[in-house]
């Protein structure tokens, strides 16, 4: 394949080192190891899956770890008491409510997600974190885009996936001055927040959607490609460029039972710079900045 593939199991594993080291200083330093809570809701096999593998990346990592399993059937009243109480429990640094919440609670996804305290938000979902993005401020960015970004700036660096690399500062910071960037999507998950961080770093972006008229002609403009619609190889080879970096954020279950994403990535990689697998992406890189948001979580209030 002539395209860069990038690994997000070799770079979250490279974030994981340096969480793990700043990890162990701070809680030599401090006394106590940042504190992740996880609320489970159901009985969800993808959802206890995820879970599953955060509880391990966060060992690995050295961040102690509050769970609570509820049951499908659990009340909204039930879900908030422990929100509150993570909320004013000092060992707790960042609140995760895995969602989608099952049956009618889907509908309270919003209103539970409000009474996380925005400083332990780490999901980066809160109204109030969603708004400092907005203006340009504020420390806690939603984990899938967060993930995206590093995935570009490993695309515009020279290391490669697999390199030897003591340290994630051993890959720069990109300044996407004077590229074209097109998200296809505009969920608040994925699609608007990536979009900010894009405008961060001074990248001109469109955001395509389902009523985006010739959209391969307005994918085909960019350099960067960000594919977060759940449509499965719906991104072909002649919609990018030569030098684009494509991005592929979605992931979709085959018929077959197996993961594929929402670009056709065998042929897609013969036709630009670089681009991410499916499985092997950027999810990997979710749930390593979702422990990136717990440490600085921990760090501002260590700082306090």
């Amino acid at each position: 394949m002539s395209a860069k593939i990038l690994d997000g199991k070799w770079l979250a594993s490279i974030y994981e080192q340096d969480i793990h080291r700043q990890c162990q200083t701070l809680s030599e330093k401090f006394g106590s190891a940042p504190g992740l809570a996880v609320i489970l809701v159901g009985d969800n096999p993808a959802s206890k899956a995820y879970v599953g593998r955060k509880g391990k990346v966060a060992a690995r990592c050295g961040i102690q770890t509050f769970d609570t399993r509820l049951a499908a059937s659990a009340s909204k009243e039930e879900i908030l008491e422990h929100i509150v109480a993570f909320n004013k429990n000092p060992e707790v640094d960042g609140i995760l409510l895995q969602l989608p919440l099952p049956g009618e609670l889907s509908s309270e996804s919003d209103d539970l997600i409000a009474a996380i305290a925005p400083e332990k938000d780490v999901d980066g979902l809160h109204p109030f974190n969603q708004g400092l993005l907005l203006q340009g401020k504020g420390v806690l960015r939603s984990c899938t885009p967060l993930g995206v970004m590093k995935m570009i700036d490993l695309a515009l660096s020279d290391v490669k996936s697999g390199d030897d690399i003591e340290s994630t500062d051993q890959i720069p910071v990109a300044d996407l001055s004077g590229k074209k960037a097109v998200v296809i999507g505009r969920s608040v998950l994925v699609g608007k927040p990536v979009s900010f961080l894009l405008l961060e770093r001074n990248a001109t972006v469109t955001i395509a959607h389902s009523r985006t008229k010739d959209l391969s002609a307005v994918v085909r403009e960019a350099d960067i490609v960000v594919a977060a619609v759940g449509k499965e190889h719906l991104v072909k080879s002649d919609w990018v460029h030569s030098n684009a970096i494509v991005i592929d954020v979605g992931i979709n279950r085959t018929e077959q039972g197996t993961l594929t994403g929402d670009v056709a990535f065998d042929e897609v990689a013969q036709a630009c710079s670089a681009i991410t697998p499916v499985p092997g992406g950027v999810g990997q890189m979710t749930v390593a900045m979702l422990m990136h948001n717990t440490l600085l979580s921990y760090m501002a209030r260590m700082s306090q």
